[in-house]
């Protein structure tokens, strides 16, 4: 937690075999759902519809509760699949974790 903003670091793959983990990382499980979070995907190297699902599910729930999602440090070819996906026109992409927590 930076500033009650929950800031997750996720690396290697988004796919999956990880959707439970990440949901969980993201919401917490048994807990109060956090209003606003940053996804810090600096060291992801792959993302599949699986991840893309999670984060929408986690931006609908934040979304309920007037907060937000926000990701951080993509790279390209994480973006892109945000981008075609349209994924990035309701969680805004950020270069940075500082960036996005300012935002």
């Amino acid at each position: 937690m930076v500033d009650g903003v929950r800031v997750v670091t996720l690396r290697s793959e988004i796919d999956r075999d990880v959707q439970g983990m990440l949901r969980e990382a993201l919401l917490g499980e048994g807990e109060a759902v956090p209003a606003r979070i940053v996804a810090d995907l600096s060291n992801v190297t792959f993302m599949d519809s699986s991840g893309i699902n999670v984060f929408l599910g986690a931006h609908l729930q934040t979304t309920k509760a007037a907060g937000w999602v926000r990701f951080a440090g993509a790279r390209q070819a994480v973006l892109r699949v945000l981008q075609v996906t349209g994924v990035d026109t309701l969680i805004p992409c950020h270069p940075t974790v500082e960036q996005a927590l300012t935002a």
